[in-house]
C-alpha cells in the first residue's frame, strides 16, 4: 500500500510543478466554455440557429475531451478524463448553470455518440486477430473464460439482489453484464510504458482480451436480447446464444470469402484512399445494420466487421503516400538498407486500415464518453447508501478478475494477470449505456456502475506498475 501511495504522490508532485505549462489550454477550454454566455442567444428560433448549437455542443466537447487527456500526464487513461469531464459538464445545473442542459437531449449528439460506440467496437475488431484468439493457449482461455463467469455470476445473483434488493432481474443481468467487461487497452498501455508487452503476463491477458471481447459480447447479445423481448427460458437463451454465435462465425467465413473480391471490384473504379475508406466503414456498418436486424447489438456486428478485414483484402488499393514516398526512394537503395527499412514501414503499411478509421474515432468516440458522463447525475452519488453499494459491486469486480489471474497456471504471476484484467473503462460503459437506453438502469444503479467504472479503470494501472516493478527488482 505505502508503495501505491508513494506512486500516486510522485504522479500529483509532478502535476503540480508542470502545471502552469497547460494554463494555455485550460484558458482555451474556459473561453470554449464560456462563449455560449457571451453570445447568449437574442430568442431566433430555427433551423440554421439550431444547427449552429449542434456545431457549438460539439466543439466544446471536442474540447473538452482533448483538455480532460491531461490525466495521461499523471499515468490515467484518457477515457477516464473524458468521463469525469462529461460528469462535471452533464452536472454544472447544480450551480445554477443550466446552459449544457440542452446537449442531454440534442439528437444530432446522440446519434454521434451512438455512432462513436460503433466505430469504437469497429476499430478494437480490426486491431484484434483471429490468429493470436486461435494461438493464444489454454492458459488464455480459462482466464478469459473465468474472467468473464465469476463477475457475471457474482454480479447478477449474489451482490446485485444482495446490495439492491428491489430491482428487477433485468436490471441484475445488466449489472452483471457491466462486470464482465475488460479494457484491456488500458492494460496494454501500462505494459507498453514498463516495456513489458512481450512478457509471459502480458501475452496471457493480451490473448485473454480477445476471447474475453467475444464473451462478453455474446454476454451482452443475450441479455439485450432477454431484455427487449420480456421473456426469460432456456431455449430462448440458447437461440439467443446460437445466433450470436452464428452471426459472428458466420459473418467471419462470408467476410473472408467476398470482402476481397469486393475490394478488388471497386479497386477497378478507384484505387486511392477515399475508395478503400468508403469501403472499410461501409463494412462496419453494414454489418451492424446487420446484427441489429436480427436482434442483436449493432456493436456486435461492428466487432465482427472488425475481424473480418485484413490488409490483404486491399491489396489492389495504394498504399498510403507516407509509404509509396518512401518505397520510391528506397529503389536506388543498397540491398542491405533497403530490406531494413522495409522491415521497419512494413508494419506501418500493415496498419493502414487501422489508420485510415483512427481519425473518424479521434472525432465521435470522445463525443459517447462525454455524453456517457453528463448522463452520471452526480446529485445521486451524494447519497451514502449509493456510495457503500458502488464500492460493495467495486470489490465484487475487483474478485471477479482477480479470479481469473488464479487460474492462469505456474510460472506466471497471478497477481499481475488479475489485476491487468480488471479495468473496465470504455466497455463497462458501453454496456452501462446500452442498459440506461433499454430502460432497464435507474439513475442510481447507473450511478453505481459509473463509480465502478472510474474506480477499476484508475486503480489498476497504479497497481500493476507497482507490480511490475516488483518482479524486475526481485530478478
Amino acid at each position: 500500500m505505502e508503495r501505491i501511495i508513494s506512486y500516486g504522490q510522485s504522479k500529483l508532485d509532478w502535476f503540480f510543478a508542470n502545471y502552469k505549462r497547460y494554463l494555455p489550454a485550460l484558458a482555451l477550454l474556459a473561453v470554449m466554455v464560456c462563449t455560449p454566455f457571451v453570445f447568449a442567444s437574442d430568442g431566433a428560433e430555427g433551423h440554421g440557429a439550431e444547427a449552429a448549437m449542434t456545431f457549438l455542443w460539439i466543439t466544446i466537447i471536442l474540447i473538452s475531451a482533448k483538455v480532460s487527456s491531461l490525466v495521461e500526464k499523471i499515468g490515467q487513461p484518457s477515457v477516464l478524463g473524458e468521463l469525469v469531464m462529461g460528469v462535471i459538464l452533464g452536472n454544472l445545473f447544480l450551480l445554477g448553470i443550466n446552459f449544457f442542459e440542452p446537449i442531454k437531449h440534442n439528437e444530432i449528439i446522440a446519434f454521434l455518440s451512438e455512432l462513436g460506440v460503433v466505430i469504437l467496437l469497429f476499430q478494437i475488431g480490426l486491431e484484434s486477430d483471429i490468429g493470436t484468439m486461435k494461438k493464444v493457449g489454454v492458459k488464455a482461455l480459462l482466464v478469459a473464460i473465468v474472467g468473464v463467469v465469476a463477475p457475471f455470476v457474482l454480479g447478477t445473483y449474489v451482490v446485485g439482489p444482495w446490495l439492491m434488493p428491489d430491482l428487477t432481474q433485468n436490471a441484475y443481468l445488466f449489472l452483471g453484464a457491466a462486470l464482465t467487461a475488460t479494457s484491456v487497452g488500458i492494460t496494454a498501455r501500462v505494459f507498453k510504458d514498463l516495456k513489458k508487452l512481450q512478457t509471459k503476463e502480458a501475452q496471457i491477458i493480451l490473448g485473454a482480451a480477445v476471447i474475453d471481447d467475444v464473451l462478453g459480447l455474446i454476454i451482452l447479445a443475450v441479455v439485450s436480447a432477454l431484455v427487449t423481448v420480456g421473456a426469460v427460458s432456456l431455449g430462448m437463451v440458447s437461440w439467443i446464444i446460437a445466433k450470436a454465435v452464428l452471426f459472428l462465425v458466420g459473418s467471419i467465413i462470408v467476410g473472408q470469402l467476398f470482402a476481397k473480391p469486393i475490394s478488388k471490384i471497386f479497386s477497378k473504379i478507384h484505387t486511392g484512399v477515399g475508395m478503400k475508406f468508403t469501403l472499410v466503414i461501409c463494412f462496419g456498418l453494414f454489418f451492424a445494420f446487420l446484427a441489429q436486424k436480427i436482434g442483436l447489438a449493432p456493436i456486435i456486428g461492428a466487432f465482427a466487421a472488425g475481424l473480418i478485414l485484413d490488409p490483404v483484402h486491399f491489396k489492389y488499393f495504394k498504399d498510403a503516400k507516407v509509404i509509396r514516398d518512401v518505397r520510391r526512394e528506397l529503389k536506388e537503395a543498397r540491398p542491405e538498407v533497403r530490406e531494413k527499412i522495409n522491415k521497419v514501414i512494413a508494419p506501418h503499411a500493415h496498419r493502414h486500415l487501422e489508420d485510415l478509421i483512427e481519425p473518424l474515432g479521434v472525432f465521435l468516440v470522445p463525443i459517447f464518453f462525454i455524453i456517457t458522463g453528463m448522463s452520471v447525475k452526480i446529485e445521486t452519488m451524494f447519497n451514502s447508501s449509493i456510495i457503500l453499494v458502488a464500492l460493495g459491486i467495486t470489490i465484487i469486480a475487483f474478485i471477479g478478475k482477480l479470479l481469473a489471474g488464479a487460474v492462469a497456471g505456474k510460472g506466471v504471476s497471478k497477481q499481475i494477470i488479475g489485476w491487468g484484467m480488471v479495468p473496465r473503462g470504455e466497455v463497462g460503459l458501453i454496456f452501462a449505456m446500452i442498459g440506461k437506453s433499454l430502460g432497464v438502469l435507474s439513475d442510481e444503479l447507473f450511478s453505481v456502475i459509473v463509480i465502478m467504472v472510474i474506480l477499476t479503470t484508475l486503480l489498476p494501472p497504479i497497481v500493476l506498475a507497482v507490480l511490475l516493478k516488483k518482479q524486475k527488482q526481485d530478478k
